[in-house]
């Protein structure tokens, strides 16, 4: 059995330029940091004598005989991308709900890569891990993403992320640990109970991106550098500031990005004392991250009791292989 362990992310400026469309032509940067909470894979041989070739268990449960039969879209594609031949038994677990902003799409993606590649005897690095993954999600997958979630469940930290024009990517950890544990003190993660899909709200500004949208991109681009000299200076609560200043440029990328709910909660976090905040992912629902210190929080929290908080802290690591004991399996197909 192998278990790969895999963390969520929360970005905090620059999300849309990390979109090859965009930044192929223009360069693009995100600033973004994974937190203690993670995807699991567990991933094992099929024994030959259950009735079932491949068992994926995830909101469903699935034994099937055939690769083709398989419903999970990245499950399905991934091991056929791959090549396994071998019946297997796929487990997933997430400390967070799916569809809500945090990158759990990718991080999945990369937490079972690292596994099958494992399986393959192939040893990755951050590197190639990040790489492939983007490569399968974009160009295998067809699916509308950007290239920042694969690269946070690689690398882990908190980074600032470059995407250059030559399709290179390159990792800035930010350092500054005094100024880190501040901003993440004063930060608090409200989940609004909107599931969504981030692709079909991203196709709603991805198409615009090099038109109509380039002055909101290129604005979105200057938060990444503001809010990265922010961190270095120590003046925390301008990163708040900040976070509200980038999510009106956002706002005004799509009318998909928000609804009504979303600006209820974040209206009445601002009247307690918030300096700004955003949703987290693509928009429409998921995550709502406010920076609001602890004092303002207990008031709103109190007004606001239905609310769902998520207590987090960042985290430098990356995607994990915390169990490896395929050597001890003797029943392969």
């Amino acid at each position: 059995m192998i278990i790969t362990k895999t963390p969520y992310r929360i970005s905090f400026f620059g999300g849309g330029s990390d979109y090859p469309s965009w930044y192929r032509k223009n360069g693009g940067a995100v600033l973004s940091t994974t937190i203690d909470k993670h995807i699991y894979i567990t991933c094992r041989f099929s024994p030959k004598y259950f009735k079932q070739k491949y068992r994926i268990v995830w909101r469903k449960i699935e034994n099937v005989k055939k690769i083709n039969e398989i419903n999970h879209k990245a499950v399905k594609y991934l091991l056929k991308y791959l090549n396994i031949k071998q019946g297997l038994e796929i487990h997933y677990y997430g400390d967070l709900p799916a569809r809500s902003g945090m990158g759990s799409s990718s991080s999945f993606t990369v937490g079972l890569m690292q596994a099958l590649y494992k399986i393959k005897k192939i040893k990755l690095t951050k590197s190639k891990l990040t790489k492939y993954s983007i490569n399968f999600e974009q160009n295998i997958m067809g699916e509308v993403v950007g290239s920042q979630d694969q690269t946070s469940a690689s690398y882990g930290g908190f980074n600032k992320i470059i995407f250059n024009k030559n399709n290179s990517i390159s990792v800035k950890r930010i350092l500054s640990k005094k100024n880190l544990k501040k901003l993440n003190e004063n930060l608090v993660l409200i989940y609004t109970g909107i599931n969504r899909t981030a692709h079909k709200i991203a196709n709603q500004y991805v198409s615009k991106l090099t038109t109509a949208k380039k002055d909101n991109i290129r604005k979105i681009l200057d938060y990444v550098r503001e809010g990265e000299d922010i961190l270095k200076n120590g003046h925390i609560d301008d990163f708040g500031r900040l976070l509200n200043d980038a999510w009106m440029e956002k706002k005004a990328l799509s009318r998909l990005i928000t609804n009504s709910k979303i600006n209820d909660i974040y209206n009445d976090a601002i009247k307690y004392g918030a300096l700004g905040g955003k949703l987290l992912g693509a928009g429409g629902g998921g995550f709502l991250l406010m920076y609001m210190k602890k004092k303002d929080r207990s008031d709103f929290l109190k007004k606001n009791k239905k609310l769902v908080t998520i207590p987090f802290n960042f985290t430098s690591l990356g995607s994990q292989i915390i169990l490896n004991q395929l050597s001890k399996v003797t029943y392969e197909n």
